[in-house]
């Protein structure tokens, strides 16, 4: 019985080691958030910047991303933003609108390589005020011969001059 145990033993062992194919990882870019571009306060054109006259307030508070070979060698990298959203009292029906981008940039951040825009639509429920979504996943291709892991993806809100200056003031929240 003894002898038999061994040989189950000594086949199992055979078997972990005898597969042909080995999973290989697509190499993935560092994603990150920028931090003065992760929050935005929208209010009602013309009115002053308070409670009053808030449209909207995001906050970015994650990202996801993939990272998957495609036909031809190059990596497909998708990333989706993970957000608060909450609704105003200024904000006119169930639904608000949020611009933000992805940025490719060289592993130093010298240079920006592609930039792509992306719009979330939030609908809030009945009474509803704050509800957290996460985006569709945005694609971003690399071709072959670029390797992904040499480069940056930042993702922010599109912000205006001016809500870029008031972040900027405030600080991080």
């Amino acid at each position: 019985m003894r002898r038999f145990g061994v040989l189950i033993l000594a086949g199992l062992v055979a078997a972990c080691g005898s597969s042909s194919k080995e999973t290989v990882l697509a190499p993935c870019p560092r994603v990150t958030i920028l931090a003065d571009g992760a929050d935005v306060t929208r209010y009602q054109p013309g009115a002053p910047a308070d409670l009053a006259a808030m449209v909207v307030d995001g906050r970015m508070v994650g990202v996801t991303a993939t990272c998957d070979y495609v036909r031809g060698g190059g990596v497909e990298v998708k990333v989706a933003a993970i957000m608060v959203v909450e609704r105003g009292p200024a904000t006119r029906g169930n639904r608000v609108e949020l611009p933000w981008f992805l940025a490719v940039t060289t592993g130093d951040d010298s240079q920006l390589v592609q930039r792509k825009d992306a719009r979330l639509s939030v609908n809030f429920e009945g009474n509803q005020t704050r509800t957290r979504v996460t985006t569709a996943p945005e694609s971003l291709i690399f071709q072959a011969g670029r390797n992904p892991a040499e480069y940056r993806v930042r993702i922010s809100f599109a912000l205006s001059p001016e809500e870029l200056d008031r972040n900027r003031r405030r600080g991080p929240r």
